[in-house]
């Protein structure tokens, strides 16, 4: 259980809010759960509404450098609006869906580099709007997506990085303005390459599965033989065996490219 104060006193005896999360461990299309407490100071204050919404930091290219910003991706009104009287205490229960398209931040129990997604909190008060600081989640990969994860390493394939990119990816089911890069390392059966980059876009059905050799050495580009996407059910993906899948399409591209 996680219990953290997440805004400081809203004026001299104003109200303060406390935001406990029940259970920080979820997966794409679970819920995550918690209340928000609200307790009043030494004066009556009138509060417009209370809402959480889950916020992730993002890579953003820009024209000189690379910038990253904090994208908030949903946000849920909690609370209308109400008086809080001195010294009263309000606990609002709430449960958040977390879309499909939520980035993975922990694998096998063991936290990505450079993943920062959790919850917010929002108190708006009269002349005032309040915002926590991130209570961060722990979202771990669906079934379907471990499956994927799997047969790299089952490959040799070892993890290198993570981060999320601002922009969309063409032909795919992605509705968030961001996207998430997983990196691995490449093994020494498949010289000549240095990493393969992996992306799941999950809805309730299925998802697309991105893979992408060599992005960052400037060689391929969508639409090459280095670049694929496919389907995977989120219900029937055990009927494949996605290391044997994975090889056949290394295999391919490096026998067309005399790497291996």
């Amino acid at each position: 259980m996680v219990f953290k104060r997440v805004l400081a006193s809203l004026g001299a005896g104003g109200a303060s809010v406390e935001t406990e999360l029940t259970e920080v461990n979820v997966v794409p299309g679970g819920v995550v759960q918690g209340e928000v407490r609200l307790e009043g100071g030494s004066v009556s204050q009138p509060i417009r509404g209370l809402s959480i919404g889950l916020q992730a930091r993002v890579e953003a290219e820009g024209s000189e450098q690379e910038t990253r910003e904090d994208i908030e991706f949903i946000r849920e009104t909690i609370g209308g609006a109400f008086e809080v009287e001195p010294g009263a205490v309000h606990v609002v229960p709430f449960g958040l869906e977390i879309p499909w398209e939520t980035p993975v931040t922990t694998i096998e129990g063991h936290p990505l580099r450079g993943m920062h997604v959790g919850v917010t909190t929002e108190l708006d008060i009269a002349r005032a709007l309040d915002a926590s600081d991130l209570d961060p989640i722990n979202v771990h990969p669906l079934p379907a997506q471990q499956a994927i994860l799997d047969a790299f390493v089952n490959l040799g394939f070892h993890f290198k990085s993570a981060d999320l990119e601002k922009g969309h990816i063409q032909g795919t089911r992605q509705r968030l303005p961001f996207y998430q890069e997983i990196e691995f390392f490449a093994p020494q059966q498949y010289r000549g390459l240095n990493e393969v980059e992996l992306t799941f876009i999950a809805d309730d059905r299925e998802m697309d599965v991105v893979l992408e050799m060599d992005k960052k050495g400037g060689l391929f580009s969508e639409g090459s033989d280095s670049f694929r996407v496919f389907q995977v059910g989120l219900h029937d993906f055990h009927s494949t065996d996605w290391a044997a899948y994975l090889n056949q399409w290394l295999a391919e591209v490096g026998g067309r490219r005399n790497w291996f």
